[in-house]
């Protein structure tokens, strides 16, 4: 929180996420802007990664446009968007025969040209970011010897990296213990200081209620509500999307959601 509401940088209007014949969501409109993030949140199954993988421009939306810069996502060069935009797969693939440094320095290839070689510069940047998540001194172990949250911190070095505007985190929180997720939600929350976005999918609404500045609830049956935090994380909506009664809490000052 705190960070300054700046431009517009991704812009959707009427986007449809369709899922084989159901519809997940329906004509849904927002605007990610710079110094800002935003969670999206909703049951298993609801369109989280879908729309975020539609945001990044992996998937086309059943319905709606989405533009970048100004520009139209489907009408940009795969390299342009990644210079861009940063996706974070929820389970991404691992090369185990590659080092947790060689890992990284994928984020620097959208920044190169076609057959450049990494540069110091990009070396240096790599093991920068490897310091960032925790990891500096795994440069050289094989991503294969790492622990599950080890590698979703190399993952998440690897999309520092790239250093996009926008940064898209599916579950960022997976396999990562409570220390762990508090740290890399600073790490992103810290991006949107410096005029980056973060659009994350969270499960956890007290995480999202700490972190966001808004919030989008995604009903899985076309239905959403977005809006700032304080007004969409309320007890009344939580409830009516996670089909369970959820009450709040204040504890230290914030508010902790609890299924009762």
């Amino acid at each position: 929180m705190g960070s300054a509401v700046s431009r517009t940088i991704l812009a959707v209007r009427g986007l449809g996420i369709h899922a084989g014949d159901r519809i997940l969501v329906r004509d849904f409109d927002l605007d990610v802007r710079c110094g800002e993030c935003v969670a999206l949140l909703g049951r298993n199954g609801a369109g989280k990664s879908l729309t975020l993988h539609a945001l990044a421009g992996l998937e086309r939306a059943g319905a709606g446009t989405i533009s970048l810069d100004g520009r139209a996502l489907d009408g940009l060069p795969r390299r342009a968007i990644a210079q861009r935009i940063g996706l974070l797969l929820q389970d991404p693939e691992s090369g185990h025969s590659e080092t947790a440094l060689e890992t990284v320095l994928v984020g620097r290839h959208p920044h190169l040209a076609p057959w450049q070689w990494e540069r110091d510069e990009d070396r240096r940047l790599a093991r920068s970011m490897l310091t960032r998540v925790g990891l500096g001194d795994c440069g050289a172990r094989r991503t294969g010897s790492l622990s599950g949250g080890e590698q979703r911190r190399v993952a998440m070095a690897t999309l520092l990296a790239q250093q996009p505007a926008v940064y898209l985190l599916d579950e960022p929180t997976n396999h990562l213990d409570p220390h762990h997720q508090l740290a890399v939600l600073d790490l992103f929350r810290e991006q949107t200081h410096g005029g980056h976005a973060v659009v994350a999918t969270l499960h956890d609404p007290s995480l999202a209620a700490r972190y966001a500045d808004r919030a989008v609830l995604l009903f899985g049956d076309g239905r959403w509500l977005a809006g700032p935090v304080d007004e969409v994380l309320t007890p009344e909506h939580l409830s009516a999307l996670y089909l369970v009664r959820i009450v709040v809490a204040e504890v230290e000052g914030r508010r902790v959601f609890v299924a009762a």
